[in-house]
């Protein structure tokens, strides 16, 4: 993936025309001139509008292919984000005041289907306002945020519907797997309101051994979830759904926001609504 990842994230580049057709046209000449990649697929799949800077469409690009690392061959599908204007295109802006990059608050939109039943934990479906929360429950800012954020929420159900998806980040807290599957199997027997709890079981993020990890969630909610328990086919099936809505809707860091379909780059979205 190094390489590809080196292909395609290009900085700056100067661009006859500024069509989807020729966008595509243009990355597939780049991307494809890799020896490792074959049965390149790209396609614009969203095309808007930049908020922020005047000009410029921010577009998000589908990309598939089969990619071969040494002796082996893998097919890949990712999305990534532009920036075009008249001949330009280029993978990012950063505000210098800020710090902030312009394409950490783009992302496709949290299509209507990504809601689901299972990942409603507070509210009521047919709220005025349906907020989408991806979370690590070791993340420090989560810990201290999601909480916080749903305690505020959860109290006007008529208002907002909250929509969680856990998405765990196995490189920084590898506990927070079985962590996020035993949220799920108690989720599974009736205890969605227990989610909140989850951000209070006090675990090192670096813990593996999954009984340890087990054992700290069970004393800290009064439960007695199993090994068995988390690796059942049902937590599985939703412990895969929610990640790949994530990777869907381009979620890499946490906590992660969609207010009304939009990414919410402030988080602070729900605070502005008039709340009865």
């Amino acid at each position: 993936m190094s390489k590809l990842s080196a292909t395609i994230l290009l900085s700056s580049l100067s661009l006859f025309g500024a069509t989807n057709a020729e966008v595509t046209g243009f990355l597939k000449k780049q991307i494809g001139g890799n020896k490792n990649i074959s049965n390149l697929e790209i396609k614009v799949v969203e095309r808007t509008p930049s908020k922020g800077l005047k000009g410029w469409d921010s577009l998000i690009v589908n990309l598939k292919a089969r990619v071969k690392q040494g002796d082996q061959e893998r097919d890949i599908e990712q999305q990534m984000i532009y920036f075009v204007h008249g001949d330009f295109i280029t993978k990012d802006f950063n505000n210098i005041k800020s710090g902030r990059s312009l394409s950490s608050s783009v992302a496709p939109k949290f299509k209507t289907e990504y809601y689901t039943k299972e990942n409603l934990v507070f509210g009521n479906a047919g709220a005025k306002h349906k907020v989408a929360i991806f979370s690590d429950p070791l993340c420090p800012f989560c810990r201290k945020f999601v909480p916080e954020a749903i305690e505020y929420m959860k109290k006007f159900p008529d208002d907002f519907a909250v929509y969680y998806y856990h998405f765990p980040l196995p490189s920084l807290h590898p506990a927070a797997i079985t962590l996020t599957k035993a949220a799920i199997a108690i989720e599974h027997k009736g205890m969605k309101s227990r989610l909140l709890d989850l951000y209070k079981v006090e675990v090192n993020a670096r813990e593996t051994d999954e009984k340890k990890i087990l054992a700290a969630f069970n004393k800290s909610l009064g439960t007695s979830i199993t090994p068995a328990e988390i690796h059942a086919a049902s937590v599985e099936k939703q412990f895969n759904h929610d990640k790949e809505i994530a990777m869907k809707v381009m979620v890499q860091g946490t906590p992660t926001l969609f207010f009304d379909g939009e990414k919410d780059a402030s988080k602070t979205r729900y605070k502005e609504v008039k709340v009865k």
